[in-house]
């Protein structure tokens, strides 16, 4: 006759066989808190009264052009006006706030959940928000080379700002830096979610920054065409040299120049020793004071994105070649100087 299990397991144990003790891998308690949080539903949309309008402004611009650059002095400047501000870093280089705070990284959120969630924790305001003089910033951060996908990190990056109250926080503006040569989804959320209110394109007098902004506007245009509301507000021409290009883009897109910064060699070194120019007083002072006037007053403008000829158009045949004539390839030119064509096995069958 079997033994009762219920009697077994209601049997005292000796001491020996008591544990007093479990150690759980951290690999197990992170799997499982993922679990407990893949099941939770969404917090509700607020239904409340608006008792204070943020403008969240998303800055789009090709790798490398001087977002950074422009947002931490643009920043920096707003909170010398006495504007509250939030800067969010979207770029998996993790480097918009890098000028802001001298040269120094913060924690990203990526990470920072990665390794509290390992460790059982939650996360908090503190181990992801840092601030300098009035201006609040944070980075995104992203996966390492080949390890992941950028845009996913983005996303999963605002789900944990939606957790931390993203919605209920008191800005005056939170401006929010992107890759513009990216196209996954994940980078066009603001664009694509509505979760903005106007885009900023940055870009310079070349044809491969032109390029970027001229995506973005045609991003505008898309989500506009399926009900979206987000708007491209205007242009900051960085390193500016005078040749006049991205000008022209601007006025031949519909959208305004707010402001363009000279390609200098004070502003070039001063960056590169992360130094704030944007300063009340100082020599650039005024030029960021006017961005900031205009970054908040500018509206949002549904743009005419120019097509590939037409950006070319912007620029003389002597820079892009746009006078090459296409030529089209032969078979033999693929297979060699002795290809043979050979007939067709193909059946032809008459007309009945």
């Amino acid at each position: 006759m079997p033994e009762d299990d219920s009697r077994l397991e209601r049997s005292p144990l000796s001491n020996k066989d008591k544990v007093t003790e479990i150690r759980v891998d951290p690999q197990i308690r992170m799997r499982d808190a993922l679990r407990v949080e893949a099941k939770s539903e969404p917090a509700p949309v607020p239904a409340g009264e608006v008792t204070k309008e943020t403008q969240i402004i998303a800055i789009y611009g090709k790798g490398g052009i001087g977002k950074s650059f422009t947002l931490s002095n643009l920043s920096y400047m707003m909170a010398q006006q006495g504007k509250k501000v939030l800067l969010i870093g979207c770029d998996p280089k993790s480097d918009t706030t890098s000028l802001l705070f001298g040269g120094k990284s913060c924690p990203t959120i990526i990470e920072t959940s990665s390794r509290k969630k390992a460790a059982g924790e939650e996360v908090e305001i503190g181990d992801v928000c840092f601030k300098r003089d009035g201006v609040y910033a944070m980075e995104l951060g992203g996966p390492e080379v080949g390890r992941g996908c950028g845009g996913r990190g983005i996303i999963h990056g605002f789900e944990l700002l939606e957790k931390l109250g993203f919605h209920e926080w008191d800005f005056d503006y939170v401006l929010l830096d992107f890759l513009g040569d990216v196209v996954c989804g994940g980078f066009g959320l603001p664009i694509a979610r509505d979760m903005c209110q106007k885009v900023i394109v940055v870009g310079s007098n070349d044809l491969q920054s032109l390029y970027v902004a001229n995506n973005v506007c045609s991003a505008v245009e898309y989500f506009r065409k399926l009900g979206g509301n987000v708007g491209v507000a205007g242009m900051c021409i960085n390193k500016d040299d005078g040749t006049g290009e991205a000008a022209a883009f601007a006025d031949a897109v519909g959208i305004p120049v707010l402001a363009a910064i000279p390609a200098d060699e004070d502003i070039r070194r001063k960056s590169a020793n992360y130094e704030i120019v944007g300063i009340p007083g100082g020599q650039w002072g005024g030029l960021f004071e006017g961005l900031a006037e205009q970054v908040a007053d500018a509206p949002p403008q549904q743009p005419n994105p120019l097509d590939q000829d037409g950006l070319l158009g912007l620029f003389s045949s002597d820079e892009t070649g746009r006078d090459v004539v296409l030529q089209p390839a032969s078979a033999s030119d693929m297979r060699g100087a002795d290809y043979a064509p050979r007939e067709s096995l193909e059946v032809i069958y008459d007309a009945v």
